[in-house]
């Protein structure tokens, strides 16, 4: 139980998962009201696409796929440039807002419940690519702090003001045993693996991938990682539906077949190309030019840094 030394509405505290649900896919949640990528910067930002989508299609020619699901779909800028790119293939769209105006009708669109909820008409897919891209970052999850030899519910309220609640779960403890020994605070990560195990159980045959910020066990953040963003700006995380809530991802705890950077995997593909001749210049500037936003994209995304320190979670079905 969460509780509140002020009865007041903005000290009345809930357990963070619960209130971080709300202030992101509730009806008046950012991710249902608002445009999200307003307030942070992704792979999928115009300028980048591109070569993320050149190496989501590397993958599917790769085991011979003849379908893409992008989960999480945001505006469809991913499945767009995947259309362009790869006209053959089938491209699906899961996204919690409705369809945008001006989406290409090859795209099809629908819509999901949020969070680790996945819609019912996702299902029996085959010989598709499914990759959720920055989703499970914002599958709320429980957090947790150590007190001694107790494992203690965090709570918030609606101005972000945090107190401990009541024990974890059995299944949260043995989780963070097994998962995050170490480290005064804890995100469990159990809501996380539940949702990517549903996503599997969709697929009858294909490849699995999730992308995400993460970290690995003997590496946890020992005060955790969940952050906030407004306007492009990290903020303190508030539950009050003004920024994006997020924290990183414990990838390892993820059913998987391999785990790899971003950085490592895109130089395997081979989507990182090598400077332009600059003879090229002098016979088509325009070409030159756009050869170089390019390579200055690619870059981007293999930046250790930086998008670069992606992890890649991929599994085979």
């Amino acid at each position: 139980m969460c509780s509140s030394s002020e009865p007041t509405l903005a000290h009345v505290s809930s357990p963070w998962v619960e209130a971080w649900h709300a202030a992101l896919y509730s009806p008046e949640g950012l991710y249902v009201r608002d445009e999200p990528h307003e307030h942070f910067s992704t792979a999928t930002s115009a300028g980048l696409i591109d070569v993320l989508a050149t190496a989501v299609i590397a993958l599917i020619r790769q085991d011979g796929l003849t379908g893409f699901v992008d989960i999480a779909g945001g505006a469809g800028e991913l499945a767009s440039a995947i259309c362009d790119l790869a006209p053959d293939l089938e491209v699906t769209c899961v996204e919690v807002r409705p369809r945008p105006d001006g989406l290409s009708d090859r795209i099809r669109w629908v819509r999901s419940p949020g969070g680790a909820a996945l819609p019912a008409e996702l299902h029996s897919l085959r010989d598709v690519l499914v990759l959720a891209h920055e989703w499970l970052d914002n599958v709320p999850c429980v957090i947790c702090e150590r007190d001694g030899s107790d494992l203690l519910e965090v709570c918030v309220s609606a101005d972000g003001t945090e107190s401990t609640g009541s024990a974890a779960s059995a299944l949260d403890r043995q989780w963070a045993e097994r998962w995050w020994p170490q480290g005064r605070r804890v995100e469990i990560g159990r809501a996380r693996d539940e949702a990517w195990r549903d996503l599997l159980s969709r697929i009858d045959r294909g490849l699995a991938v999730a992308v995400d910020y993460g970290h690995r066990l003997g590496s946890r953040p020992p005060e955790g990682s969940l952050t906030a963003y407004r306007s492009g700006v990290v903020v303190d995380p508030v539950p009050d539906a003004s920024c994006d809530l997020t924290a990183h991802v414990a990838v390892d705890s993820l059913e998987h077949d391999r785990l790899v950077t971003q950085r490592d995997l895109l130089r395997e593909l081979q989507v990182v190309p090598p400077a332009p001749d600059r003879e090229l210049a002098h016979r088509d500037p325009g070409a030159y030019l756009a050869a170089l936003a390019h390579r200055s994209a690619a870059a981007a995304l293999v930046d250790a840094a930086g998008f670069g320190g992606f992890w890649w979670v991929l599994r085979r079905v």
